[in-house]
């Protein structure tokens, strides 16, 4: 049976490149970063060569990336870190971040008693940038906003540089998810002025289990993990070299062919945008994910004018992989909470599901599962 990957924006495949990178390492640098014999010299400097280059994508300094074990962790550090050690008191976010976001909160504001305040968001799931201001303004309580930068599910891109002027303007700190955007755009961090963000290897052709977060120096690290003293102290844990190898090849290939990957991803999306509403009329787009300028290249959140709980389960018997999206989606006993919180109650009901491409997607595969949805939906 054919099968066709569709499922880019919830993992990857590895390029072939980090395989033998990582498969290289796994052979000939198996010492511990920490021990001060020739083997661990040799793993140490290879951790922080990679931490070196990887920070030149950014524009920032060796010393404000700290690996870690993916996107959810680099949340957490930061969130914790935020409150623990840095004195905030209160976090505004929204409610169709990421859950690494949404449930690190819901913690902090039990267990430590800070303010969590929730920005509004449109139908389209765009920021209410007057809300955000009217939250920031006339207030002294130390404040973190949490916005994500690309939403996992629907693609829009957050207005990223007038949040944080907003956020500069009210000084609050301003930490963004980024691992949808890591990889996938350009990001200067000298001209964004972010102070925190984070990435994780599998969403570019990475390896999974391995990530970094971004701390804009001068902010102190409290780590969440205690044990040793690796990652200056930041984060206890025998650093895992050959993934963090294998994440600093995926993204250096990711980085060198963004722009032609964008504009074959792009294209292939567009496509896929246009013969679907050859299909139906009634065929309709979540978020803003069928703009091309305000939403991600690769993700397309899709929503029929049916309500079919099997339809995801009826797409990967038939050899296509993909994400549900339904408030009411086979899979998933609570449904999207991004679709719940944009969508009224009878277009949430409706079947919706998340396309995402990469550079390994073709045309081909995206007229299969044209095909296919035109002779079952």
């Amino acid at each position: 049976m054919k099968t066709i990957y569709l499922d880019n924006a919830a993992t990857t495949q590895i390029d072939d490149e980090v395989i033998e990178v990582i498969h290289s390492s796994m052979k000939n640098n198996y010492g511990n970063p920490s021990s001060i014999h020739q083997f661990g010299r040799k793993a140490k400097s290879a951790v922080e060569t990679a931490r070196i280059n990887i920070a030149k994508h950014f524009n920032v300094t060796a010393s404000e990336i700290i690996f870690t074990a993916g996107g959810t962790e680099a949340d957490n550090l930061i969130l914790h870190n935020a409150v623990l050690n840095l004195g905030v008191k209160r976090i505004v976010t929204s409610k169709i971040e990421h859950h690494a976001v949404l449930h690190t909160c819901n913690h902090l504001e039990k267990t430590y008693n800070i303010i969590v305040d929730y920005v509004d968001v449109d139908e389209f799931g765009s920021v209410n940038i007057e809300h955000l201001e009217k939250l920031l303004s006339n207030t002294t309580t130390k404040t973190l906003v949490s916005l994500m930068l690309i939403n996992n599910e629907i693609g829009n891109f957050l207005d990223v540089e007038n949040i944080s002027t907003i956020c500069k303007n009210n000084n609050a700190l301003f930490h963004s998810d980024t691992v949808q955007a890591i990889a996938h755009y350009t990001i200067d961090l000298q001209k964004i002025p972010i102070d925190f963000v984070v990435a994780s290897a599998h969403k570019f052709h990475g390896p999974k289990g391995v990530g970094f977060a971004y701390f804009k120096k001068g902010f102190g690290i409290s780590p969440m993990l205690h044990g040793g003293e690796q990652e200056k102290g930041a984060r206890s844990s025998t650093e895992n070299v050959h993934s963090i190898l294998g994440m600093e090849k995926a993204l250096d290939i990711a980085i060198s062919n963004l722009e032609k990957d964008k504009k074959q991803i792009g294209s292939l999306k567009k496509y896929f945008i246009s013969e679907l509403q050859k299909i139906s009329v009634n065929i309709e787009f979540n978020g803003l994910s069928n703009n091309l300028n305000k939403s991600s290249y690769n993700i397309l959140n899709v929503r029929f004018p049916i309500a079919n709980d099997m339809l995801l389960f009826s797409l990967d018997m038939a050899g296509i992989a993909v994400s549900g999206g339904s408030a009411c989606q086979s899979g998933s006993n609570k449904g999207s909470h991004v679709l719940s919180e944009i969508l009224n109650d009878n277009e949430a009901e409706k079947t919706s599901i998340r396309f995402s491409f990469s550079k390994y997607t073709t045309k081909q595969e995206i007229d299969f599962v044209l095909n296919y949805i035109k002779n079952n939906i």
